[in-house]
């Protein structure tokens, strides 16, 4: 009899293909389920997960099942973290790190962290910095934070003509510190 070898195993990170897309739903909506991200289901899941500003788009898979998934945004109208890093002049230009979630049976094993080095390594390859939003009630802030993301500020956002929601900011750390885990 063999046994597992103790720890977390290893997610498989790759560019996401269409046909990924069912799988990324499928795993959005476990997310939705268990941790209420996105706190709005999309009315098309898969149309959110490909937004019109995405430059690039990746899914782990572990076991072979997609269990996460990563989007690389060129910043829009709205998107407050890229406000508040293109507010100070010299820097380079943003790249928004959006649609990043992990399944909840996937999660401790490192796919979200796996995830998101993808993303920022294609934003600084392309000479772009990489930046992101969370709504300030989500615990995914102290996710950031403990990856040695910077805060930029807060930021309130309209959500319809009724709710505001209050947005922490954040930019990934310089390429020369390494994140910690």
């Amino acid at each position: 009899m063999t046994t597992e070898p103790a720890g977390p195993r290893p997610a498989f990170v790759r560019p996401r293909r269409p046909a990924d897309l069912d799988g990324c739903v499928a795993a959005l909506a476990l997310v939705h389920a268990y941790s209420g991200y996105p706190v709005d289901w999309p009315e098309q899941p898969a149309a959110w997960l490909t937004p019109d500003a995405l430059l690039a788009g990746w899914a782990a898979e572990l076991d072979g099942q997609v269990v996460g998934h990563v989007a690389l945004c060129a910043p829009g109208e709205g998107d407050a973290a890229a406000a508040l890093w293109s507010a100070r002049p010299g820097r380079p230009a943003p790249a928004v790190i959006s649609r990043l979630y992990v399944s909840p049976a996937a999660r401790g094993h490192g796919v979200g962290a796996a995830l998101l080095d993808r993303a920022v390594g294609t934003a600084r390859a392309r000479g772009l910095h990489p930046v992101l939003d969370v709504v300030a009630a989500d615990p995914a802030s102290a996710f950031y934070e403990r990856l040695g993301w910077g805060s930029l500020g807060t930021a309130v956002q309209q959500w319809g003509p009724a709710r505001s929601v209050l947005l922490n900011c954040f930019a990934a750390p310089p390429p020369d510190r390494p994140a910690v885990r």
